[in-house]
């Protein structure tokens, strides 16, 4: 991929990372110019904050403090990772899930 490429996608790639309603503006926005940069973190973005939705539904029952910091840890490292990499211009896969959002995600961005 060209510099030219990640440099136009770059700013929406950030926004996919940040909360649920910041992939959605990112992947509405990224459908007319269909960069392959944005695609490639709205899907990681996207993916990260739905698993984060539906496994902070469950973590929420075992109304356990060290359970709750932990699963918050471990989801900001991810988005972290994922949001350096979207600033520097790296395609970089999330540890972990980024290759099944890939998959899962495969036909955002097409």
């Amino acid at each position: 991929m060209d510099f030219k490429t990640i440099e136009e996608g770059k700013n929406m790639a950030v926004v996919a990372y940040l909360t649920i309603i910041g992939a959605v503006i990112a992947l509405i926005m990224n459908n007319d110019k269909k960069n392959p940069f944005t695609a490639f973190h709205v899907r990681q973005g996207l993916g990260l904050c739905l698993t984060f939705m539906i496994m902070g539904y469950f973590i929420g029952y075992f109304n356990d403090f060290k359970i709750t910091i932990a699963f918050w840890i471990g989801f900001g490292v991810l988005f972290f990772f994922g949001l350096i990499g979207a600033i520097s211009g790296k395609m970089q896969q999330v540890p972990l899930l980024g290759a099944f959002y890939q998959k899962i995600f495969s036909n955002i961005g097409k």
